[in-house]
């Protein structure tokens, strides 16, 4: 693929690594990845022109090689930042996933004056969220939500919120008052030397304790100060939201893992973090799975005879 074209300097991601041979871990039976992101040819699916970063490309039969392999059998698709509010990429790869015979979801960035249609349309697809992302350059701003949060409850969508939890003004009035379940990204986004005592992080917890909001242990790459697996400076935010709800926590790879700033990680390795940070078997079957199928509508799990030996 020729990225050439594009005439802005802007920082390049990072691919994603190649998948290990063997695996050293793999995720529990009917687990969902909960947090994803596409990217595709720049001729067919324009960067916008405000983006952050340029990405590597990296598309859907990537991301089914990379979920068959660790056992994943539903993903959901992220629209990231580098596309604005142009789905089409996230649509055609839902169209591709139903074509499969695979049945997984997504989350959009829209504007506040989509039309109905539209909406119906992308609810079709697999859409049941949009995004709010103020990290990075491009989509919706919080007045677009307050616009839009009442029509998005008519479709029963959820707001997925990319968001720095301790700079984030007055988050549990905000969020608390929507009419929709509000779904936090990467622990709260905010850095791991803040700990759960940050006065926005334990407004985080709270949301959680009242059930309306879930939060993703994904991306700790992004918290962390540490360049390497296994980021033990995340740990304490992980087990403080658990504490606060772990039936309100779910899993996401963030994969290929864009535009981060330490080592790329191994898939494997990564998935592995949660035996570290949750040793209950039980615990991470509840985060891997049982959760995220109660959050985006998938049936419940029922294990085999196999399923249930392990």
């Amino acid at each position: 693929m020729d990225w050439n074209h594009v005439e802005q300097d802007l920082p390049r991601a990072t691919p994603p690594r190649p998948l290990p041979h063997p695996l050293t871990f793999r995720l529990p039976a009917g687990s969902i990845d909960c947090h994803l992101h596409l990217f595709g040819d720049p001729v067919r699916y324009p960067l916008a022109a405000d983006r952050t970063y340029d990405p590597a490309p990296v598309g859907l039969n990537e991301a089914l090689e990379m979920h068959h392999a660790l056992g994943a059998s539903h993903g959901v698709l992220i629209q990231p930042s580098v596309y604005g509010y142009d789905n089409r990429l996230l649509c055609d790869s839902l169209q591709s996933c139903r074509e499969r015979g695979l049945d997984y979801r997504g989350v959009a960035v829209v504007t506040p004056d989509i039309s109905d249609a539209e909406l119906e349309r992308l609810s079709e697809l697999g859409v049941c969220g949009v995004r709010l992302n103020l990290i990075f350059a491009g989509g919706l701003r919080w007045r677009d939500v307050v616009l839009l949060a009442d029509r998005l409850a008519r479709f029963k969508w959820h707001l997925e919120c990319l968001i720095d939890v301790s700079t984030f003004r007055d988050m549990e009035a905000r969020l608390g008052s929507l009419p929709v379940p509000v779904v936090i990204d990467h622990m709260g986004h905010l850095a791991a030397t803040r700990g759960p005592e940050c006065p926005g992080f334990a407004a985080l917890c709270r949301l959680l304790k009242q059930g309306r909001t879930w939060v993703k242990l994904s991306a700790p790459y992004r918290l962390t100060t540490r360049g390497r697996l296994p980021y033990s400076d995340v740990t304490a935010l992980v087990r403080a939201l658990v504490a606060a709800n772990p039936e309100r926590v779910v899993w996401g790879s963030d994969w290929p893992h864009p535009y981060i700033g330490v080592e790329m990680p191994e898939e494997d390795t990564l998935a592995e973090l949660m035996q570290r940070w949750l040793p209950e078997r039980e615990m991470r079957e509840k985060i891997f799975r049982d959760n995220p199928r109660k959050l985006y509508g998938y049936k419940a799990f029922v294990k085999s005879k196999a399923d249930a030996a392990h």
